[in-house]
């Protein structure tokens, strides 16, 4: 997979994932549409696929555009299936989401959200964990439990060394701010 980063919004972060043997373009967690567009154009490529981690609207804002826009596939957890804007496909844990020639792996994560999945593609060693795991934090429990989320960062913490995250915001200072803080 190609993977390249778009900043959004104040501290999002979007992704947009190649898969070059099929020619497919997918991109995490858009907030809004345009940088998306615009980064896959100057690229050169199409966009065919969204995939949304969980329903918070700075992670499916820019869905309807896209959608609109390339007539992409949108992609989500089936247990937020009702709250994802423009979702084709549900998808949940256990799950393997064929994606040209390579897979993504649903791994179920509640506790930012009660819906909350990852998309683990192993043969890239690439995690796009939404607002699950951060450098130095893990996101806030909007709708589940401290037991939820535990069990959802040791699920993460399972994976192979190797592999690379990719998450929902930079907030890499402020946790360190927050860690010094508590720990200084």
């Amino acid at each position: 997979l190609e993977i390249v980063l778009v900043p959004l919004l104040k501290d999002n972060y979007a992704y947009l994932v190649r898969e070059p043997a099929a020619n497919l373009t997918a991109v995490v967690d858009p907030s809004e549409a345009e940088p998306v567009l615009a980064m896959a154009r100057g690229r050169g490529w199409e966009l065919t696929h969204v995939l949304n981690t969980h329903h918070h609207h700075d992670h499916t804002g820019g869905n309807l555009r896209l959608k609109q826009a390339t007539g992409c596939k949108i992609v989500g957890p089936k247990a937020d299936q009702d709250r994802i804007p423009g979702i084709d496909i549900a998808v949940e844990e256990g799950q393997r989401y064929e994606f040209g020639t390579t897979h993504a792996e649903i791994l179920f994560i509640p506790g930012h959200t009660r819906g909350h999945i990852a998309y683990w593609f192993p043969e890239s060693a690439a995690l796009f964990c939404g607002d699950t795991l951060f450098a130095m934090g893990c996101g806030r429990m909007f709708e589940g439990t401290a037991p939820q989320m535990w069990a959802s960062l040791g699920k993460l913490r399972a994976l192979p060394a190797a592999t690379r995250v990719y998450c929902g915001h930079e907030y890499t200072l402020a946790n360190i701010r927050f860690a010094l803080a508590v720990e200084p």
